[in-house]
């Protein structure tokens, strides 16, 4: 009897295989709103996929690069999204919560991100540290 192939689960939280969710959006499928181009970029983390990082960060706020090949790397434990507000048709924000280990210890980060949309994609902008 054949094996089926195993399938993975988005690491964003969706109950959907990574291959129907946040996999099309790393493949260069433009995400529909700002919730599902926050949780790609979360996805994209847990994968340390840089590139699409970058390429959907705001132009205007940008870093050069990320260092995710650094040691050690995070392991990344899962994703709760609070809200997710549409201001106008250009600007949003995503409340999260990511939760992670690095070194033995657990860690989260709790942020209010706001998107911009140019061109009709949504971009990433900057985060306010909201534990903090």
């Amino acid at each position: 009897m054949p094996t089926r192939p195993l399938k993975t689960p988005c690491p964003c939280g969706r109950p959907a295989e990574l291959a129907d969710c946040c996999g099309r959006y790393l493949a260069g499928v433009p995400a529909p709103d700002a919730e599902s181009l926050m949780r790609s970029r979360y996805t994209a983390f847990t994968l340390a996929d840089e590139a699409y990082l970058l390429a959907t960060w705001h132009p205007d706020k940008r870093p050069a690069g990320l260092d995710l090949a650094g040691q050690p790397a995070p392991k990344w434990l899962g994703l709760k999204v609070v809200r997710h507000a549409v201001l106008d048709g250009d600007h949003a924000i995503v409340e999260f919560v990511a939760r992670y280990k690095l070194g033995g210890r657990a860690f989260r980060q709790h942020e209010t991100s706001k998107f911009v949309k140019l061109a009709g994609d949504w971009y990433y902008f900057d985060g306010i540290d909201t534990d903090g």
